[in-house]
């Protein structure tokens, strides 16, 4: 009997080990002493990474995607008359341009996105600011569950304006900051703490809203800034705006002249964030460039979107409706690259007598349609 016993224990023990080490999912979650010899836990950020990575994303749907360019082109009808054929005697249609053979600038023909575009399919509506200020936009002017009721009183008139595209609400922080007067090291900008950007994914999460990392390197380079916001990059919901009114490369101050990025600065920042999405099996990323005069961005034909890496041209200037709609002609509609962004603020557009904000609507009436709108 004894016998029997000892060896029902020994098969006991034997289907106890097999399960541990075969089978761990039955057993719950399973954490290995790390090497200090205390619980392995993994970070939030892990955590986080981990369940996106999970998640299929289904593949592109490219005619959907074309479909919805095409709407965003929101190009004019082709202008024709009809004439009689002098051999046929039929009424055919004679066009003038544009028409057959008239090639629009929009929609813009490149690459298409990874799994997981957040573009065209959606429009983005954020506020733009920086927790330490008051006077640099809505986000760090007002507390913030006004700033959040604000924001999402904005979301839904996009929605109203246009059903047919939902919106992402968006904060776009400015991380780095431009400064009139030397830094510590010479290079006239501000690094904000990670605390402080912490503060803004916290905010983010509480309306499912995705995060811009706003760099204005001063006289720094975007080549020595981007790399130190990269443990950020890596988190799906975080994307990034670069102002190259900011980027000063002759050695004046920022705030004494418009800076500018040429299309290679535009194409190291595209191509280290599409590694960052290769790495970490992200879906693409959002790359928006501030722009609203001609020497801010240079060689534009030169700037290469990314399967990883979808970048908006962001109509950055300020006045009223005439001034901004001209501005958004010139520098967006003329130099295409790939999505159309436009700014509105909510002082500086009605400083003159008889100037009102520029709504939705007036906005839906652009060619091309801006499909990332901030509020500053």
């Amino acid at each position: 009997m004894k016998k029997y016993l000892i060896w029902f224990f020994l098969v006991l023990i034997f289907l106890a080990f097999i399960l541990f080490f075969v089978f761990p999912e039955f057993l719950g979650k399973v954490y290995y002493p790390s090497k200090e010899g205390e619980v392995g836990k993994k970070s939030d950020e892990q955590v986080k990474q981990e369940k996106y990575v999970a998640l299929v994303l289904p593949p592109l749907d490219t005619v959907v995607y074309d479909k919805k360019l095409n709407e965003l082109a929101n190009n004019p009808p082709p202008v024709y008359k009809i004439i009689k054929d002098p051999e046929t005697g039929e009424d055919v249609k004679v066009y003038s341009s544009p028409g057959p053979g008239s090639e629009n600038l929009w929609p813009v023909k490149t690459v298409y996105p990874n799994a997981g575009a957040i573009l065209p399919f959606k429009r983005i509506v954020a506020y733009y600011g920086n927790l330490y200020s008051t006077k640099m936009g809505a986000l760090g002017e007002y507390p913030e569950d006004e700033m959040l009721a604000k924001l999402e009183v904005e979301a839904k008139k996009w929605e109203e304006a246009d059903p047919n595209t939902p919106v992402v609400p968006a904060l776009h922080y400015i991380a780095v900051v431009a400064r009139d007067y030397p830094t510590k090291d010479g290079k006239y900008r501000g690094r904000m703490p990670d605390s402080e950007i912490d503060k803004v994914l916290a905010i983010a999460s509480k309306i499912n809203a995705i995060v811009f990392l706003d760099i204005q390197v001063g006289q720094s380079t975007i080549q020595v800034e981007l790399p130190r916001l990269d443990k950020y990059f890596k988190m799906p919901n975080v994307h990034l705006g670069i102002d190259p009114e900011f980027s000063m490369k002759n050695g004046i101050k920022p705030g004494k002249a418009v800076g500018t990025y040429d299309a290679s600065d535009i194409n190291f920042v595209a191509n280290y964030l599409a590694e960052v999405v290769k790495k970490n099996n992200l879906p693409p990323k959002i790359l928006v460039v501030h722009r609203y005069t001609q020497k801010m961005v240079t060689n534009y034909k030169e700037i290469k979107p990314l399967p990883e890496v979808q970048i908006v041209m962001h109509m950055d200037g300020w006045g009223g409706m005439a001034k901004k709609i001209n501005t958004y002609q010139q520098f967006i509609y003329k130099e295409p690259v790939q999505f159309a962004g436009f700014k509105l603020f909510y002082k500086n557009d009605v400083k003159e007598n008889g100037t009102i904000l520029m709504t939705p609507n007036d906005l839906l009436k652009l060619n091309p349609q801006p499909i990332y709108i901030q509020y500053q």
